[in-house]
């Protein structure tokens, strides 16, 4: 099993894969995920990566599904101390209520700590942006957490790099926490945006990279091909817009170095980011032991610089 590593400019040591949250209570029922969060202990894997309002968008839910069977986990395996636990605050929930205010992350991280059953989150994120707060006001909130002992480290999400930088300038000024960590989308389709304008603010700040979407919502393991192989999955809408030239071109080397290493086209795209040195942690999900055991073997592989070559050439834009 691959090594702990350290997370960006904290304390924290983690896998080189952490694990989506957005399954449990989505595409795994109760049951199932505390199998799967069982399993992934088991593997050495210890960060989890979830979010407040996981998983308001399925019918009938309101947002903290997630959270909430990662809290009964908790509570009946005993392991939080086994596991980073990142979550994030901002995002739209099923009432609607989003944003980065401070009377609101203060209700916010109350309801995700109280759904968790623990009393601090190691990783607390801005999912999403409010351009109607200050950054001063989120900043120093955030801080107000660090200091009460409920949040360990801050990163953000979906926030543009400019706003990063700006958030973690009044940060330094007033001799605060900053963000530690970025969270973009990133892989071997989607990668235009990362490498041109979050990696130089990732390289300046020494922020750890945590990329969501890492096998492009399940297009990278080969099981999408056409539009026939969309019907009935519920990644559908989320899928269709990699079925082009490039999508399948991209397929086709993922193919050819699986092949070489008789492994599944998501191990070599999981494999392609862990061995890029500027993403410390890639999110992969699972929802079977099959697709467990790919990430598992993806943290082993060591692609060779042909099979970067190849990857890279074939993703290309």
């Amino acid at each position: 099993m691959s090594d702990k590593i350290k997370f960006g400019k904290s304390d924290l040591l983690v896998a080189p894969v952490s694990f989506g949250g957005n399954v449990f209570g989505w595409t795994l029922d109760e049951k199932e995920s505390f199998r799967m969060l069982d399993a992934l202990v088991d593997n050495g894997l210890n960060f989890i990566d979830t979010a407040n309002n996981y998983s308001y968008w399925v019918p009938q839910h309101r947002g903290g599904e997630s959270e909430e069977i990662i809290g009964k986990w908790f509570k009946q395996s005993r392991k939080r101390n086994q596991i980073v636990l990142a979550t994030k605050v901002g995002g739209q929930m099923g009432d609607g209520s989003k944003g980065l205010k401070a009377a609101y992350i203060r209700l916010s991280i109350e309801a995700s700590l109280k759904r968790l059953q623990t009393d601090h989150i190691d990783l607390y994120q801005s999912h999403y942006d409010d351009l109607e707060t200050g950054q001063e006001e989120t900043m120093e909130v955030y801080n107000q957490l660090i200091r009460e002992g409920k949040v360990r480290f801050i990163g953000a999400s979906n926030l543009e790099p400019q706003r990063i930088l700006t958030s973690n300038q009044i940060a330094r000024a007033n001799n605060w926490a900053e963000y530690i960590s970025v969270q973009p989308l990133y892989n071997l389709y989607d990668r235009a945006k990362f490498e041109n304008e979050y990696l130089p603010i990732v390289q300046e700040g020494n922020l750890a990279v945590m990329s969501y979407f890492a096998l492009a919502s399940g297009f990278l393991s080969g099981k999408y091909r056409t539009e026939q192989d969309l019907e009935g999955s519920k990644r559908k809408d989320m899928v269709k817009g990699y079925l082009n030239e490039r999508g399948l071109r991209i397929l086709d080397a993922l193919e050819k170095v699986a092949d070489q290493y008789q492994l599944s086209m998501a191990t070599v795209a999981t494999a392609w980011q862990i061995n890029k040195p500027e993403i410390t942690t890639p999110i992969v999900s699972a929802t079977n032991s099959t697709q467990l055991k790919d990430i598992i073997k993806a943290m082993e592989l060591k692609l060779t610089s042909e099979d970067r070559a190849v990857l890279d050439q074939a993703s290309s834009y």
